[in-house]
């Protein structure tokens, strides 16, 4: 009977020792001599420097580089450099931060062997050396780069519109104006703030379509229409068409793609490069580091008969349901019970992409109350503590000094959706309009100058750009 008493025992106390909540054992190292004020002690050695949360790029696609014109030279091979790369993913950041991470040496890429970003056993990052500025790209290469290079300044002002009506005053036209990204005779381009309505019913009056049909008219008789649709809470990239056309022409390019195409080959190999990237801070990470998700949605009605709700359609298929593909892929690892992912919608539906996340990967999105209430709901009420894969120590989540955090951030009392479109390359409608309204067979001298595809960056709204600087704040 003893014996059995001491066997429990030894079993409870390794149990214990192994378990998964408490951290690891810290390594044992041996004390140094340290001498302050005239007097000597032993101590511990200093701690070097802290893993850095790194930042995958996408495979490198090749060339040409879509909404880029590169220039060969007769006799010598076209090639874009590590440097030429980063640019122009992270289009619109300071070209001096860019060569700084490069000259600092902070600039790596994954071992050729390796096509993950994390292992699959202990989650730990494989190698990866640092690379050159002037080194030339091969396809399908990664590059990884620290999240510092994406850290902007926070804006002291909230980003909501004033509050307007069908017939904006001069404030709001100025505020509409300033979120132009681009602009030309046949499409417009916003980069939309969150609580923003798109599309306005007979109690929203200030939603984006009403406002921008009054003030971004410009020199037209009509203002410009949607061409498709972002969820009131949600940011980033809108599109707008300005004539009849073009309108036609990309609402089906966003509807269905076999109906936008033409005789036309230019215009058909524009139209197979048009995509999004939406980038969202999730609850927890997806058990691979990336993948593609193919789950039909469906819609239903809630007890009150009025509200309207998306749901992952059945297998049977007896109700009616349409189809739904999103890729993905995680940019980083977890922190603080969060992680960044890409998403990449292959259709559009209405709420696919929080669907997905939410009931497909089983990480919805933060600030999603609607799909995602229960995790959230334990999520506040269970703190979580992550640790560093190679110390096994806890991530030191500082708040920057100054940082208002109650803006909808991570950390706010009540978090706004993170989910923000930040990339869209569709083709250049302008310069394909006149052969596809038929008016002349070929391009014009004038239109062949024009690039073939568009390519267009958003940066985050406050809240989401508050909470990456949260999350990687421990590397300042």
């Amino acid at each position: 009977m003893m014996l059995n008493n001491n066997c429990c025992q030894w079993m409870t106390i390794s149990v214990r020792r192994y378990s998964r909540i408490r951290p690891p054992r810290p390594v044992t190292v041996q004390p140094v001599i340290r001498v302050s004020n005239n007097i000597a002690r032993l101590d511990a050695p200093k701690e070097g420097p802290k893993p850095r949360q790194l930042l995958s790029l996408p495979p490198f696609p090749g060339y040409p580089l879509p909404g880029k014109n590169s220039i060969s030279v007769p006799g010598q091979a076209v090639h874009v450099t590590a440097i030429s790369w980063v640019k122009y993913y992270f289009k619109g950041m300071w070209g001096s931060v860019i060569e700084s991470h490069f000259r600092e040496g902070l600039v790596r890429m994954e071992d050729p062997v390796s096509d993950k970003f994390f292992t699959q056993n202990e989650g730990q990052m494989k190698s990866m050396r640092k690379i050159k500025p002037n080194e030339v790209m091969k396809t399908g290469a990664r590059v990884c780069v620290p999240v510092s290079i994406a850290e902007t300044r926070i804006s002291k002002r909230y980003d909501t519109i004033p509050s307007g009506t069908l017939y904006p005053n001069a404030d709001e036209i100025r505020y509409l104006q300033r979120l132009v990204i681009y602009k030309d005779s046949a499409i417009i381009v916003l980069n939309k703030p969150p609580k923003l309505p798109v599309k306005g019913n007979l109690p929203i009056h200030n939603s984006m379509d009403a406002l921008a049909a009054a003030a971004l008219s410009y020199d037209n008789e009509e203002g410009p229409k949607l061409v498709h649709r972002l969820d009131r809470e949600s940011s980033g990239i809108l599109l707008l068409g300005r004539t009849k056309d073009s309108i036609a022409h990309l609402q089906w390019l966003f509807s269905n793609i076999n109906q936008a195409k033409s005789s036309c080959k230019a215009w058909n190999d524009a139209c197979e490069a048009t995509h999004q990237r939406f980038w969202a801070l999730v609850i927890g990470t997806p058990k691979e580091s990336e993948g593609l998700i193919c789950a039909p949605l469906s819609k239903v009605l809630l007890n009150d008969g009025k509200t309207e709700r998306v749901v992952l359609a059945h297998q049977s298929g007896i109700e009616p349901h349409q189809e739904a593909i999103t890729e993905y892929r995680v940019l980083g690892p977890k922190i603080n019970g969060c992680s960044w992912i890409e998403l990449r919608p292959l259709t559009y539906r209405k709420h696919q992409l929080r669907v997905h996340c939410a009931e497909a990967l089983g990480t919805p999105i933060v600030g999603d109350y609607k799909y995602g209430w229960f995790v959230h709901s334990r999520w506040k009420q269970m703190p979580r503590v992550d640790f560093e894969p190679t110390t096994g120590k806890p991530y030191k989540l500082r708040r920057p000094e100054g940082l208002d955090v109650q803006k909808g951030s991570v950390l706010s009392k009540v978090s706004l959706l993170h989910l923000h479109c930040r990339e869209l390359i569709l083709p250049n409608i302008a310069r394909f309009l006149h052969v596809l309204s038929k008016r002349s067979p070929e391009l014009r001298s004038s239109d062949s100058q024009n690039p073939e595809v568009l390519r267009f960056v958003a940066t985050m709204p406050s809240h989401m750009r508050i909470s990456w600087n949260l999350m990687s704040s421990y590397l300042v």
